[in-house]
């Protein structure tokens, strides 16, 4: 366990879902699958879609709002804003200055982190960081994303797992021992960039008549390549980042995985022996909401009282780059 002796603590938590829902059974009408095929294969029941003349900023406001109200600290109070996404709402700026703008934070610096589905674990980490060598006291650590942008909805492979979402938490610097952040791990394997990417829009490849016409701004996926590396993945990082802890597996109140398929999260817990009662699993009513997944899931346990003071909480994600991590939390 790290012995530093400031140590972050997670102070409240947020989140914030749209209100359109889609239904597998609406899905059938836009492309060749079904419900029987999407639950069985998945565990996704139905998902949420951002409004049009929304943007990602917008959802993450929300979540932000509760997040602050939660922990009782104010934004003028936040040192730093760190966003993990993948579909800013411009180019550049970053969504996080956006976000900062309508909150009102005006003494703070803001930035995102791109890491796909591990963009929340890699900002929880970043600000982790800062909080433990004093740079900063408090920030406000996001993953919002609303991949719905990227769907090519002729795709069965993909536009039925996705869906759009804000989650938020708050952390700030503490002195006791007894609560905190133990660890935080990370790594990327960047061979398999292409195995789950969006191939134009970038600068190799700006955006043209031609890019659009062939559907290169959408998610390209080779789904079972996926699988086999995410759930190897998840469970080292996740004993990486206990040993680092100096918390067995026993001592988890409650496994956080990434919300991308039931196979994996159900695989997952079966390598680290650990029972589906003690697995926080919501992707039946949001499919996978990339980098919000797991703070949203999270924030659900909190409100549904399924962490309590004094528990060890263990968060996990993977996603494209191949980026995945893992972190340590004692409530």
């Amino acid at each position: 366990m790290r012995s530093s002796q400031i140590r972050s603590v997670i102070l409240g938590t947020g989140s914030e879902l749209p209100s359109r829902v889609i239904t597998n059974a609406a899905l059938e009408r836009l492309v060749d699958t079904s419900d029987e095929w999407i639950t069985s294969r998945t565990g996704i029941k139905e998902r949420r879609v951002l409004e049009e003349g929304k943007g990602n900023a917008d959802m993450a406001y929300r979540a932000a709002v509760r997040a602050l109200k939660d922990a009782a600290i104010e934004a003028k109070d936040l040192d730093a804003i760190i966003m993990g996404t993948v579909t800013p709402d411009y180019p550049f700026p970053s969504s996080a200055c956006v976000l900062e703008d309508m909150l009102g934070a005006r003494r703070c610096f803001s930035f995102d982190v791109s890491a796909a589905c591990s963009g929340f674990l890699n900002a929880l980490a970043i600000g982790d960081s800062m909080i433990r060598t004093g740079m900063i006291r408090h920030a406000l650590v996001l993953g919002s994303d609303a991949l719905s942008r990227m769907l090519n909805w002729k795709d069965r492979g993909t536009c039925i797992l996705f869906g759009d979402g804000a989650g938020a938490v708050v952390v700030g610097a503490s002195h006791d021992g007894h609560r905190g952040i133990l660890s935080t791990k990370l790594r990327t394997d960047g061979s398999y960039v292409k195995t789950l990417y969006v191939p134009a829009g970038g600068s190799l490849k700006p955006a043209s008549a031609e890019s659009v016409k062939k559907n290169e701004h959408t998610i390209a996926m080779n789904g079972k390549e996926v699988f086999k590396i995410a759930v190897r993945s998840m469970e080292e990082i996740s004993r990486a980042a206990l040993d680092e802890a100096d918390v067995g597996i026993e001592q988890i109140s409650l496994v956080i995985p990434h919300q991308a398929n039931l196979r994996i999260i159900s695989a997952l817990a079966e390598r680290l022996k650990v029972p589906m009662s003690k697995v926080m699993v919501n992707l039946d009513r949001y499919g996978n909401t990339s980098a919000a997944s797991v703070p949203v899931a999270l924030d659900e346990a909190r409100r549904e009282g399924r962490i309590r003071n004094g528990d060890i909480v263990l968060l996990n994600a993977f996603g494209a780059g191949f980026a995945w991590g893992a972190a340590v939390v004692k409530f």
